[in-house]
């Protein structure tokens, strides 16, 4: 996920949708929907691991994220590999 926020955005704009996309991303890695979220070193971009059921979810909780309408985001689909250890049991 790339975030692009406008250079005019009002500074007082800009802090409340950082820290209300912080609170989300908090409240969503609490409910087990977000497990992994990572930053790109030199960025300001971020690859995370979301585990929802369907793509319509997917979209329903990348859509609620406070910073949405000013990201860029890639998705690709992952499957658990059956060498992975947690696949053994």
């Amino acid at each position: 996920m790339d975030i692009s926020l406008p250079h005019d955005l009002a500074p007082g704009r800009k802090a409340e949708l950082i820290t209300a996309e912080r609170e989300r991303a908090l409240e969503l890695q609490r409910l087990g929907v977000w497990p992994h979220l990572w930053r790109v070193v030199g960025q300001h971009s971020t690859v995370s691991v979301f585990d929802v059921p369907t793509n319509e979810e997917l979209h329903a909780v990348l859509s609620s994220l406070p910073l949405w309408e000013f990201m860029t985001v890639e998705v690709t689909p992952l499957a658990q590999h059956p060498s992975d250890l947690a696949a053994q049991k």
